[in-house]
């Protein structure tokens, strides 16, 4: 009798417990969807007006165009090189992320292979170097560049973001800690060298945190406004952004026209970011079970 009655009260605890979990759950979801809603108002206040008039849009910014009409872009295509804009910056982004990549994995892995007081020391210099400002380097980097007459180039643009192969590195090297150099010894004791070891051991080995990187540095890459506008200053090199805050300039009335060029910016990238997402998550789990 005392087990039937036992588990008679231990009935209704169980299901106040399961009924505490589903509420808990379909709040945490009403609230999750209240802020994805709140924070994908902008992008629908941009997108929307794209395909409006100016009356139109001053009399209802945030409702759907009582005409649809893709006349804000065919002014975009006449009036903004856009495809140059989206070549160059194409262009930049790429090479750029490349070699970021590339020497950030290379630096890791060397701090790995050979731990040292050198490479102690050159971390800790980099380190230094990860903490200071972007903005207090420019001056220094414009005349730097001035004086090798790469200012004004995509080729000196790419350089200027090298320096982001610091942050690279710094992710980098911490998913590298936690590899099983088990392998990289028997790759030696087989005659592999270095290098060949970094390209076929290594490189497979981080390809998630890899990933991650690569996304990071695209999206920071195309993005960017502040190096693009101090380093070029001709119309034919320019950016998608600065196309952008060139339109705010030219189309200062017309904001239709210029939410139709932030678009034509954004969705590049936005696609990108989609397409990869699956790989950004799987490359942070494992980096922070590995870490």
């Amino acid at each position: 009798m005392g087990n039937k009655a036992s588990s008679v009260t231990a009935a209704p605890k169980g299901m106040n417990f399961t009924t505490r979990k589903r509420i808990g759950s379909a709040v945490t979801s009403v609230v999750m969807i209240l802020i994805a809603l709140v924070c994908a108002v902008p992008l629908w206040y941009i997108l929307i007006n794209t395909f409006k008039t100016i009356p139109d849009m001053s009399a209802n910014p945030l409702g759907l165009p009582k005409e649809w009409t893709i006349k804000n872009y065919i002014n975009a295509f006449e009036k903004v090189p856009v495809f140059r804009s989206l070549l160059n910056t194409l262009i930049v982004t790429f090479f750029a992320v490349v070699i970021q990549v590339l020497v950030g994995a290379l630096a890791a892995y060397g701090m790995i292979l050979r731990k040292s007081t050198f490479t102690a020391a050159v971390g800790a210099i980099l380190m230094v170097a990860f903490v200071v400002p972007a903005q207090t380097t420019l001056i220094p980097l414009y005349r730097m560049e001035a004086n090798a007459h790469l200012v004004n180039t995509l080729a000196g643009l790419v350089i200027i973001y090298l320096g982001g192969a610091v942050f690279c590195y710094f992710l980098i090297v911490g998913y590298m800690r936690s590899l099983p150099f088990e392998l990289i010894e028997a790759a030696r004791i087989d005659g592999a060298g270095p290098l060949r070891i970094f390209w076929s051991i290594v490189m497979p080995l981080i390809r998630p945190i890899l990933t991650t990187v690569v996304v990071f540095q695209t999206m920071g890459t195309w993005n960017d406004f502040m190096n693009a506008n101090v380093f070029l200053s001709s119309s034919e090199l320019r950016t998608i952004v600065l196309q952008v805050y060139n339109a705010v300039g030219q189309f200062s009335t017309d904001w239709p026209s210029f939410m139709t060029i932030t678009v034509l910016a954004l969705l590049p990238v936005f696609v990108f970011f989609i397409f990869c997402q699956k790989w950004i998550i799987s490359g942070l789990v494992a980096g922070s079970v590995k870490g």
